[in-house]
């Protein structure tokens, strides 16, 4: 039977049709004009700048140009002629430099002294004449070339002086000499023909190694090389700021960055390995020297290398005037001279030193402020985390002092000086905080004077108001300048242009300041107690009196309406947090002290949470006294001796009274993070329970009591009804077990019969409701297992009681029309027959002849097939049947 589409349905496929021909039809027509224009002869050679589509051809690229077919490559391009010149060039000047050392080192011995002279002196005076004729002729590319190989020459010429006519004289010297020669010459010869490259680059080469080989030659102590290192990097710069040329500036940068490096480092290594004060002023003055260079170099250079010079200049700086105190003081303590150094630095603000170069300076000074931090971090780490080995062994005992009980092997005399490392960077911090305006006023000018743009910037507070936060100031402008505490991402200056980039705004980094002020004051605190070994008791009180002053700085700064400081009691809460982590820790070595030290936190963590305002801190807060109250069970159930499953309905205390305290606060915020803590602290007592199946199942019933508590709520029943069901499920299969109750009824009839409850209240509610959505789960709770037990079962009262059951439900579902009922009564009905009946069948089955089986079988299905239309009849009716019951 053939299809015929809709009327509307051909027009759609007709028109795909003719879409797909146009697209095949423009493709080939591309195809034929490609081959079209392949067959054309060759166009004449074009001179330069002729267009094609000036007479009418087609240009790659352009609408209507030919495709190109695949595999096509384009015919190469001629070499540029004076890329072909500088290669050929190139490869000249290498084989005449290749020959000339050659000649040098093989042919000189078969010459007399004249005729070496002679020829040395003819090429060296040909090859530096050739380059001034060859540049009066435009040949410049040759001109280059004659001035590598005249390079090349005159370092033979001085290799063959050293070994014929000086063969005693002491290499370095020789060569120390010898290059600041040709330095000059070269420096002389380069400025003559000044459109030569490469001379003056190459004199700034051989400039590097005069004064480093005449003090290597002349034994001078190392001071005296780090001199001379010095010298070099600053004449250096001074090519590098008023040379002529990039080529020789950069040259002059590259040696000034190596010989600088090279004069600090002996420089620094001298400060630090010397022997006293005494011993350390002369490598200070060499790093002093250093230091002073840099920052004039950084006076006159653009920004970024401004930048840099201020920061080498600060680093020097500190080396030098810290390494004089750092040689007196014990070992431990150096760190802090240095720190002191770095710190004075930031008195570059009042000078007059240009802003790039001075926040080059304070750069070095934040590096050093850092570096002194990185060295305390051993420390704090061995306090923070030194307590985690006690839960391994609790109550065994209170140590000896604070080191003992973080149980760490560091060398702590040697990190003496680290707590007022930490106190300095504090106190220091908690200042700028405190006084952040009268900071800004004084950056103010530095960052005015940052770049040339600014220069006519009229800096900030110049009119004489006050400064932005200070008392009496209005409130910032958008357009306020960053250190003003304006937004981020402002201008940065007040003359309205737009910023060249995004800086961070007054108000954070003031509340980075105070932030960092807290972290390191309760680093501070800790280390001392650490490096003075203080008594464990007094230990673990002061660190519980540390989370209590941070808990304090949580609750009260956000309420102090200063700019900045939303950093400063979310940094203290964080930090709280992890300092009642580690007192809790440290203080699980004695009972009296677990039991002081988790009631005074759960105490102040509650007490936090009520004096705190709606939000985020104060469900950490009230998260972290349900914690401390659970813990505070839990020892109650070890001071007791008690078993863990004994201990574990003392620990479902805490879940109770959170399960008051949400339904008392009912829909505030902090009521559902409270009853999940509790919900975890109830998890804890099952897994206590675990071991003991009857303490197990009294605390899945006390916990599913306490869920249906939970579920009285309406915001709380969709899921705490449905946990209070599980459990009391739950907690019935596991007394049984422990009983040792092994048929399956006893363990699904206390779930069939509240789910056919439920069921039956729904249908009462909602008549429309489906039969198997209100008692399909609870039959098959029960019929389904003692179905699958009645297989195995070899006694006649299971399935003589789950028969009568499964024709009960049947009927029922029949008599009110119920499809659930009908279908899984029926079916368990049908299978409990059978398995009834089945020893019989086995029996009369074995008793009848081997060809009967498949004659009644064949007589069914001619049966079934006589009367196949009546059955399609009667199996629609059976369905449409099925469909109208509920």
């Amino acid at each position: 039977m053939e299809h015929v589409p809709p009327p509307a349905e051909e027009l759609a496929r007709l028109d795909r049709e003719l879409a797909e021909l146009d697209a095949r039809r423009a493709q080939l027509l591309t195809r034929r004009a490609w081959l079209l224009a392949a067959l054309r002869p060759p166009a004449p050679t074009a001179a330069p700048g002729w267009n094609p589509s000036a007479w009418g051809a087609p240009a790659a690229g352009r609408p209507g140009a030919p495709a190109q077919p695949w595999g096509y490559v384009p015919p190469k391009r001629p070499s540029a002629p004076h890329s072909a010149q500088n290669l050929l060039l190139t490869l000249g000047g290498l084989l005449l430099t290749v020959a000339a050392i050659a000649f040098t080192l093989v042919s000189w011995g078969s010459m007399g002294i004249g005729g070496r002279s002679a020829v040395l002196a003819a090429v060296t005076v040909g090859a530096l004449a050739a380059p001034a004729v060859l540049l009066r002729r435009g040949l410049t590319a040759t001109a280059e070339a004659l001035a590598a190989l005249a390079l090349v020459l005159t370092l033979l010429d001085a290799y063959a002086v050293h070994a014929v006519a000086a063969p005693d004289t002491d290499g370095l010297g020789f060569t120390a000499v010898a290059a600041a020669v040709l330095a000059a010459l070269w420096t002389a010869y380069g400025l003559a023909l000044g459109k030569l490259h490469l001379p003056l680059p190459a004199a700034v080469v051989l400039a590097q190694w005069p004064l480093l080989f005449g003090a290597w030659a002349a034994g001078a102590p190392t001071l005296v090389v780090g001199w001379a290192l010095l010298a070099t990097a600053v004449l250096d710069g001074a090519i590098a700021l008023w040379g002529k040329g990039t080529g020789v500036r950069v040259t002059a940068c590259v040696g000034g960055s190596v010989m600088a490096f090279s004069a600090l480092m002996v420089g620094l290594t001298l400060s630090v390995t010397a022997s006293g004060p005494l011993g350390a002023l002369a490598p200070g003055a060499l790093l002093l020297t250093a230091a002073a260079a840099a920052l004039a170099g950084a006076w006159r250079a653009p920004r970024g290398f401004a930048r840099t010079g201020g920061v080498v200049a600060g680093l020097a700086a500190v080396a030098a005037v810290g390494g004089v105190p750092a040689a007196a003081v014990p070992e431990g303590w150096q760190v802090l001279a240095y720190l002191l150094a770095g710190l004075a630095l930031t008195a570059v603000v009042r000078t007059r030193l240009p802003g790039n170069a001075a926040i080059g300076v304070l750069v070095a000074s934040a590096a050093v402020v850092a570096g002194a931090l990185v060295g305390t971090v051993p420390g704090l780490a061995a306090v923070l985390l030194g307590p985690v080995t006690l839960p391994s062994d609790v109550w065994a005992g209170s140590p000896e002092g604070f080191r003992a009980a973080v149980g760490s092997t560091l060398p702590w005399p040697k990190l003496a000086a680290a707590p007022v490392v930490l106190a300095l960077v504090a106190g220091l911090l908690g200042a700028a905080y405190r006084w952040w305006p009268s900071l800004a006023r004084i950056a103010a000018p530095l960052i005015a004077r940052e770049t040339p743009e600014s220069a006519g910037a009229p800096a900030p507070g110049a009119s004489g108001e006050g400064a932005p936060g200070a008392p009496g100031a209005a409130a910032p402008a958008a357009g306020a300048p960053w250190y003003a505490g304006g937004r981020a991402g402002a201008p940065w200056y007040a003359g309205g242009a737009p910023a060249a980039r995004r800086r961070p705004s007054g108000a954070a980094l003031r509340g980075a300041a105070g932030a960092g002020a807290a972290v390191l004051g309760w680093g501070a605190l800790l280390l001392a107690g650490a490096v003075l070994d203080a008594p464990y008791a007094v230990a673990v009180a002061g660190e519980t009196l540390l989370v209590a002053g941070l808990l304090a700085l949580a609750v009260r700064g956000a309420g102090s309406g200063r700019d900045g400081s939303a950093a400063v009691p979310v940094t203290a809460l964080v930090v709280a947090v992890a300092g009642a982590v580690s007192a809790g820790l440290l203080s699980l070595a004695s009972e009296g002290a677990s039991y002081a030290v988790f009631g005074a936190l759960a105490a102040l963590f509650a007490g936090a949470a009520v004096r705190a305002g709606a939000g985020v801190p104060r469900a950490v807060f009230a998260v972290a006294a349900t914690v401390g109250s659970t813990v505070l069970t839990g020892f109650a159930g070890r001071s007791l001796e008690l078993a863990p499953h004994e201990a574990a309905p003392l620990v479902l205390l805490v879940p109770a009274l959170t399960v008051l305290f949400g339904a008392r606060l009912r829909r505030n915020p902090v009521a559902l993070p409270v009853e999940l803590t509790g919900a975890l602290g109830a998890l804890v007592a099952v897994v206590l329970a675990v071991p003991d199946a009857p303490f197990l199942a009294l605390v899945l019933a006390l916990c599913g009591v306490l869920a249906a508590g939970a579920a009285v709520r309406p915001e709380r029943r969709p899921v705490a009804g449905y946990l209070a069901a599980a459990l009391f499920v739950l907690a019935t299969w596991v007394r049984l077990a422990a009983s040792e109750v092994s048929f399956p009824e006893a363990y699904t009839l206390p779930v069939t019969v509240p789910a056919l409850v439920v069921g039956f209240l729904r249908r009462r509610k909602d008549p429309e409701a489906s039969s198997w959505t209100a008692y399909g789960p609870g039959l098959a709770a029960t019929l389904l297992p003692s179905l699958a037990v009645v297989w195995t079962d070899p006694g006649w009262q299971r399935p003589l009681l789950l028969g009568v059951a499964a024709l009960v439900i049947t009927l029922l579902g029949a008599r009110y029309r119920l499809q659930a009922l009908l279908l899984l009564g029926g079916a368990v009905l049908a299978l409990d027959g059978l398995h009834e009946l089945a020893p019989y069948v086995v029996q009369v089955a074995g008793a009848l002849p081997r060809w009967l089986p498949p004659a009644l079988a064949g007589l069914l299905l001619l049966v079934v097939g006589a009367t196949y239309e009546q059955r399609l009849r009667d199996a629609r009716r059976l369905k449409d049947a099925l469909g109208r019951m509920r």
